[in-house]
């Protein structure tokens, strides 16, 4: 019985020495936790509670397409652009996408694209993801919309400057030669144009009225003397002219021309010759007048691509337009009326002067009785460049 005894006092103080090892491991103030992760226990009177910390990582937002620049600037030469990306959040996922105030759908895989119109200069764009938990990403950026030749102008290396001489004669000294009305006015016209829209300063560009010979080729002198080879030279004549088809020779007529004297005429070779004088980078002769044959070297004409405009531009020019073949051209000249108000029309930073021949060539035929000619002046150092005409900004 004493051993019965002995055996059962020794279990009873080891079950009491247990219970004493896990009142302590159990016994907890509420103020006790267990951590693990985002989530944490409680234990309060042996009841498991779990908390969940909150979300607060907002979205993660990427534009794949287009490529920006560190500064979050994009070039486009197209009015509308597609604007990709992808979007993501492991904690909560997406609510909600906006991009400038419009909200746009998400596909599986958290991927967007939404196309956005574009004004002319400056358009700001804003993206922005909201989650279920209410953190959001916004990021932005900036896409200056331009015209192709806009954007290729920029990008143009100009360093010479735009000289003109613009030349209107309505009055002759000579009973045979009838007055006219409208050259001196077109003239006028044009040089208001080219000062005001284009990159012709007016101390560079002069206009001659009712001049005579010696005035046009003192005139010519002085610009042979100014221009340098980085620079770009426009004349153009209205008046009278007189086309040789025998001879094959065009000429100008001067306010003193006399009709029976061709020495006081100004024929296409003398022209031609100051061509070869004047130095510059690209010459454009433009003549409201019968000046054709000889002067031109065969060629059809060919819009040119605006991608073309650099080598255009670095490519030496002689070039000429001319209202038509005929000996006499009418007064009221279609041919100025439409070559002024394209160029007044014209919205591209830079045009060259083939283009702008071809924007008004047909509607010269279908208004007048004449034909204008367009084409390189032969034997005068054209090498395939053209004239470029540069709005001001």
């Amino acid at each position: 019985m004493a051993s019965v005894r002995s055996g059962c006092h020794i279990n009873v103080r080891y079950l009491s020495f247990m219970l004493f090892i896990l009142s302590q491991f159990f016994t907890v103030t509420q103020a006790q936790r267990v951590r693990s992760g985002k989530s944490s226990i409680q234990i309060n009177n042996l009841r498991i509670e779990e908390e969940i910390t909150p979300d607060t990582t907002p979205p993660l937002l990427k534009i794949i397409s287009p490529e920006i620049t560190e500064k979050g600037t994009f070039q486009s030469s197209l009015s509308e652009v597609n604007i990709f990306g992808k979007i993501t959040d492991n904690e909560s996922g997406i609510n909600k996408v906006f991009i400038n105030s419009e909200e746009i759908n998400l596909t599986k895989d958290g991927l967007f694209v939404q196309q956005v119109q574009l004004k002319k200069g400056e358009n700001k764009v804003s993206i922005i993801a909201i989650d279920n938990e209410d953190n959001y990403s916004e990021t932005g950026l900036v896409i200056n919309y331009m015209a192709a030749s806009q954007l290729i102008t920029t990008q143009l290396e100009i360093k010479g400057r735009y000289y003109a001489l613009l030349v209107g004669v309505d009055e002759y000294g000579d009973a045979n030669l009838m007055d006219l009305d409208n050259p001196v006015r077109d003239a006028e016209n044009l040089y208001n144009v080219l000062v005001s829209d284009y990159c012709f300063d007016k101390e560079n560009a002069v206009l001659l009225k009712n001049a005579k010979r010696a005035e046009i080729t003192d005139a010519l002198d002085i610009m042979a003397e100014k221009i340098t080879s980085d620079d770009n030279f426009l004349i153009f004549y209205a008046g009278h002219g007189w086309w040789d088809k025998d001879a094959n020779v065009g000429y100008w007529l001067p306010s003193d021309a006399r009709i029976s004297r061709k020495a006081d005429w100004i024929g296409n070779s003398t022209l031609c010759d100051y061509l070869k004088v004047i130095d510059s980078k690209h010459t454009l002769l433009i003549a409201d007048a019968c000046f054709a044959g000889s002067i031109f070297k065969t060629r059809s004409v060919s819009m040119e691509a605006p991608k073309a405009i650099q080598k255009l531009y670095d490519l030496p020019s002689r070039k000429a337009m001319t209202s038509g073949t005929l000996t006499e051209v009418p007064d009221r000249s279609s041919f100025v009326k439409y070559l002024i108000e394209r160029l007044a029309a014209n919205e591209d930073k830079c045009i060259s002067s083939e283009q702008l021949f071809s924007s008004f060539r047909i509607a010269v035929i279908n208004n007048s009785d004449v034909i204008p000619q367009y084409g390189e002046i032969r034997n005068v150092g054209d090498q395939g460049g053209d004239f470029i005409f540069i709005k001001r900004d």
